[in-house]
């Protein structure tokens, strides 16, 4: 792919014009899936894993660390009613992790919400800290804890936690090799990683294992792998090309996008717009918020399309 030259200046215009995406990618192609449809739970495919779920997912670890974020930290039942929400209006992707510490809070979800009508997704953390506990147990031991904390028998996707390394591949391949066995024998249907690094981001492409992978995008530069977005999307094609499942994540800059309306409004339109991220998530701590990113997405989509 040709590389693109342009300054912060001359990208943000253009993405304020609505045609950021031109930058990045032919205008033909551009938005060849999200132009299909206007409905933000619109079903889509993640690469070639297999899996096939709501182009919005939904996070379960805003401010999450030491198996805890925001869905844990509040009332349970307020919690148990987000989930529930999102169900309710169309999404069909839930994204957990041990780090999280969400998975009692979706097997209770699980009461309510059809575990065979959704994608579940989880991680394993194989690096040091963030665990109350400093070992770290084969992927296997791990698993299985996972299936019994969210009482199914299979986990539809299980990635490696928050790569930033770019021999992750070689210094964790061993869980890989374990991953790949329990993918074999059913009790997981794909496997990948996130990554927080362009290093881990370039050593996902070029690894095969690697069904589905989370990037960190937003036009912005904002919680990225780097400051200018030019050389991310870049990457985030060639993912999508080799046939990797890619999930959005930080649109709104790991929260620091919050407060400014116009900027997710922006950020939406920017990354709806790529052809090559097959779905976005969001974490969301209240159902207020999911009905306001799924007007946000609609109207993005609206827009795409009419365009």
């Amino acid at each position: 792919m040709e590389k693109l030259k342009f300054n912060r200046r001359e990208f943000l215009s253009a993405l304020s014009l609505g045609t950021g995406y031109l930058m990045f990618s032919n205008p033909l192609t551009a938005c060849s899936r999200a132009a299909l449809s206007t409905d933000p739970f619109q079903l889509v495919k993640l690469g070639n894993s297999g899996l096939k779920t709501t182009l919005l997912g939904m996070g379960t670890g805003t401010h999450g660390f030491r198996r805890s974020s925001n869905l844990t930290r509040q009332v349970i039942d307020e919690s148990l009613e987000v989930f529930r929400h999102a169900y309710d209006v169309g999404i069909r992707m839930f994204d957990c992790a041990d780090n999280y510490g969400t998975h009692p809070l979706m097997a209770e979800a699980f009461q309510y919400i059809p575990r065979e009508e959704v994608t579940l997704i989880s991680k394993i953390w194989v690096r040091e800290g963030s665990l109350p506990e400093p070992e770290r147990p084969d992927a296997d031991i791990v698993v299985e804890r996972f299936l019994k904390e969210l009482q199914t028998d299979y986990i539809d996707l299980v990635q490696i936690h928050c790569m930033v390394d770019g021999d992750w591949f070689d210094e964790y391949k061993w869980q890989m090799d374990i991953l790949a066995d329990l993918k074999s024998k059913g009790k997981i249907k794909a496997h990948g990683v996130s990554v927080h690094t362009m290093e881990a981001m370039k050593a996902a492409l070029a690894n095969p294992w690697v069904d589905v992978i989370h990037v960190r995008i937003n036009p912005y530069g904002i919680a990225m792998d780097l400051p200018e977005p030019e050389e991310v999307i870049s990457f985030i094609h060639q993912l999508h090309d080799s046939g990797k499942g890619v999930i959005g994540m930080k649109l709104v800059g790991g929260g620091e996008l919050t407060g400014d309306s116009e900027k997710i409004d922006n950020t939406l339109k920017f990354v709806l717009e790529l052809k090559s991220v097959d779905m976005i998530t969001i974490g969301f701590d209240t159902s207020e918020q999911i009905d306001d990113y799924s007007a946000r997405m609609k109207k993005a989509l609206t827009e795409i399309k009419d365009a």
